[in-house]
């Protein structure tokens, strides 16, 4: 999100879905809900460090953390400066995040999102800068300026920029992005590059649940129906909607070619939420909220993180070091002593009434997420 565009918002609350919307003069800028907030960072597209800290203060209730980007390469974003443009120039950038680190309470994390330069050494000496400007973490996308989707991610230079975080000694996570569509994805870049975790766009723009060992299948009968629900409850615009549907799609099982298509005919035509009307059945928009909410009351994300020898090591190599009674490898578990990755002390409404009796006190105020996919509370 544009720095400007969040200046002059106007913050409404839905009194009956809790949706928070942010709105310009004629449609929502940003719209977020309370469940969110815990896992929420807000991403701002900026060059100007006092305009960045005016965007980040107007929605700071209802993020975790801000993320400066600076790898966005279109000209919308670099011709004012910002995005990929912010990478030739690192005196801004820093800048921008070290205002943004002194102005925002420390629950409130900084991060940056960056692309590799053409050369390695600059890659390292810009990241280097970044890392000393207090951040909490790093996302690399793995493709220079000029690179675009169609060009394959140079995945294998990001593991000498995670070693050499690494060595920096502040405990920052480095995150790979490009060419990283699932599950197995994930393993496979976590296994070459050591990074910390992967960041998803494209897979998760085609399914949701590309996050999980076992992603859905038939997603015109087990997510397209569930998705429109919630749209049509929290009342989204029909044309975003129907943007964001045309992208998914997932193996078919029992759904035929000839009831996916006509499915996505009646979608591309329809100029309204009741044009699937067929397809959807009942509006019960609530009650898919609901389930939502009881399934991470049921089943917190943070307890669900994959330890790190999930990702590092073949299930051959877990069965060998069994056999031989020699633990796996633990390079990449966060080491003791170290926060967890959680932005400290957020709270949100929704959240288990349990939750400090199973997670423990919160950690103390510190800034930066360890690396390591693994969490170990306390020391």
């Amino acid at each position: 999100m544009v720095d400007k565009a969040m200046l002059h918002t106007t913050r409404e609350v839905d009194p009956v879905t809790g949706v928070i919307s942010y709105n310009g003069v004629s449609r929502a800028v940003f719209t977020t809900h309370p469940i969110e907030k815990p896992y929420l960072i807000f991403q701002i597209g900026s060059a100007d460090p006092e305009l960045a800290v005016q965007a980040a203060k107007v929605v700071q209730q209802d993020v975790s953390g801000i993320d400066l980007n600076c790898g966005c390469p279109k000209p919308f974003s670099t011709h004012a400066g910002m995005g990929a443009a912010l990478l030739t120039n690192p005196d801004l950038l820093c800048s921008i995040l070290t205002a943004l680190r002194q102005a925002m309470p420390p629950e409130i994390t900084v991060t940056a999102k960056i692309r590799l330069l053409p050369s390695q050494e600059d890659t390292l000496k810009l990241v280097e800068r970044i890392v000393n400007t207090g951040i909490s973490a790093l996302t690399v996308h793995c493709r220079t300026r000029n690179m675009r989707e169609k060009d394959a991610a140079v995945i294998g230079r990001l593991r000498e920029i995670v070693e050499f975080v690494d060595k920096m000694g502040k405990g920052i996570a480095v995150i790979e992005n490009g060419d990283c569509e699932n599950f197995e994805d994930a393993k496979r870049v976590r296994r070459v590059t050591g990074a910390s975790s992967v960041m998803i766009a494209r897979g998760a723009e085609a399914n949701p649940s590309c996050f999980s060992p076992t992603p859905l299948v038939d997603v015109e009968t087990t997510l397209m129906p569930a998705y429109f629900r919630l749209a049509k409850y929290f009342g989204h615009h029909w044309s975003l909607t129907k943007f964001c549907v045309a992208q998914f799609k997932g193996k078919r099982v029992t759904v035929t070619k000839a009831e996916s298509t006509a499915l996505r005919s009646a979608l591309s035509q329809g100029k309204g939420f009741e044009a699937m009307n067929d397809f959807v059945g009942t509006w019960t928009g609530e009650e898919e909220f609901k389930e939502i909410v009881r399934a991470i009351e049921e089943n917190p994300p943070r307890q669900r993180r994959m330890l790190p020898s999930s990702f590092v090591i073949d299930e051959g190599d877990l069965e060998e070091a069994s056999s031989t009674e020699q633990a796996p490898s633990t390079t990449l578990v966060t080491p003791p002593n170290t926060q967890n990755p959680e932005p400290p002390t957020s709270r949100a409404p929704l959240l288990p009434k349990d939750f400090e009796k199973e997670l423990g006190p919160p950690p103390p105020p510190a800034l930066t997420p360890t690396p390591g996919g693994g969490v170990q509370l306390g020391s």
